[in-house]
C-alpha cells in the first residue's frame, strides 16, 4: 500500500474516532483493514423511507450505511451505501455525494455530509438517482428539513487560565493540569 494512502487511512481513522466515540447520533464500526477501508455508520436522526402499503415517504429514525474506501482513495470518492431503506433524490444503489466530494474532504466530514442529507439538509433535486423522491422534495421543500440535528460536536471550551470575565490579558500559569484523554 502506498505510503500517502497509508498515512491518509491512518488520519481518517483517528479523526473518526475522535469525533463519533461517544456522538449522540452517529456509531461508526470500522469493518476491515489495519487502518480501516471500510465503515458500518449507523444514524439515529430522522430521515424518511416510502411505506410500501401506502406509497407515501414516512419517517424513519435509525438508519446504516457502508462507506468503501477503495484503492484510489483520497483521489477518488468513496464507495457509499446505505443499508436500510430511504426516501432521498440523492441515494439509489450508492449515495452520490459527487456535490461535495473532493480528495481534501475527510471521512468525517463525509459521514456527516451523509446525515445531512439523511435529514433533508442538503438535497439536490436536479441531479437525482430516484427521480420519484426528487419530484416529491420538489413539491414538498415547505416540509423540509425533516431532521433538525446538528451533526457536529461542539468544540470544548476550555479556560486554561481561569478568566471568565474577558478582562484579564493573558497570563502564564503554572497550576493548570491538563487530562485529554
Amino acid at each position: 500500500m502506498n505510503s500517502a494512502r497509508l498515512r491518509r487511512l491512518y488520519a481518517d481513522y483517528r479523526e473518526v474516532c475522535e469525533q463519533f466515540t461517544g456522538h449522540p447520533y452517529i456509531a461508526v464500526t470500522p469493518l476491515r483493514g489495519n487502518p480501516p477501508e471500510a465503515y458500518e455508520v449507523h444514524y439515529r436522526i430522522h430521515g424518511l423511507e416510502l411505506d410500501q402499503a401506502t406509497r407515501r415517504p414516512k419517517i424513519r429514525t435509525e438508519h446504516a450505511a457502508q462507506i468503501y474506501l477503495q484503492d484510489a482513495y483520497p483521489r477518488e470518492k468513496p464507495k457509499c451505501v446505505m443499508l436500510t431503506p430511504i426516501f432521498h433524490p440523492n441515494f439509489g444503489s450508492y449515495i452520490c455525494i459527487g456535490d461535495f466530494w473532493g480528495a481534501g474532504e475527510t471521512l468525517a466530514s463525509i459521514i456527516i455530509q451523509i446525515g445531512e442529507m439523511i435529514q433533508y439538509q442538503s438535497y439536490n433535486p436536479k441531479s437525482p438517482l430516484d427521480p420519484v423522491a426528487a419530484r416529491w422534495a420538489e413539491q414538498n421543500s415547505n416540509l423540509l428539513p425533516v431532521g433538525h440535528e446538528n451533526l457536529y460536536q461542539p468544540e470544548l471550551d476550555i479556560d486554561l487560565l481561569g478568566d471568565t470575565t474577558g478582562n484579564e490579558p493573558a497570563r502564564a500559569r503554572e497550576d493548570v493540569d491538563i487530562e485529554l484523554c
